[in-house]
């Protein structure tokens, strides 16, 4: 699955364009490397996300093309 579909999938971006900018700004990292938005996303990639001064890293543990609202914060698990 494609990374700016995985971001709005498990909602911690709430649009999909919104994660393609992020993703084209350079905000986003896939272990360790700034990622398009277009890389396939695996279980076991650590994500890491810049929002202005504060910083979000999470591990993927799942990917499901599909999730209700209820179950998406399990398809990743939050490092720091």
């Amino acid at each position: 699955m494609r990374l700016d579909k995985y971001l709005k999938i498990t909602r911690i971006i709430k649009r999909r364009t919104t994660a393609n900018n992020a993703c084209d700004a350079e905000h986003v990292t896939v272990n360790g490397r700034r990622a398009k938005a277009s890389y396939e996303v695996k279980v076991g990639d650590v994500i890491e996300i810049e929002f202005g001064e504060k910083k979000i890293k999470f591990e993927v543990a799942d990917v499901k093309e599909t999730v209700k609202k209820e179950a998406a914060a399990e398809l990743y698990k939050v490092l720091e």
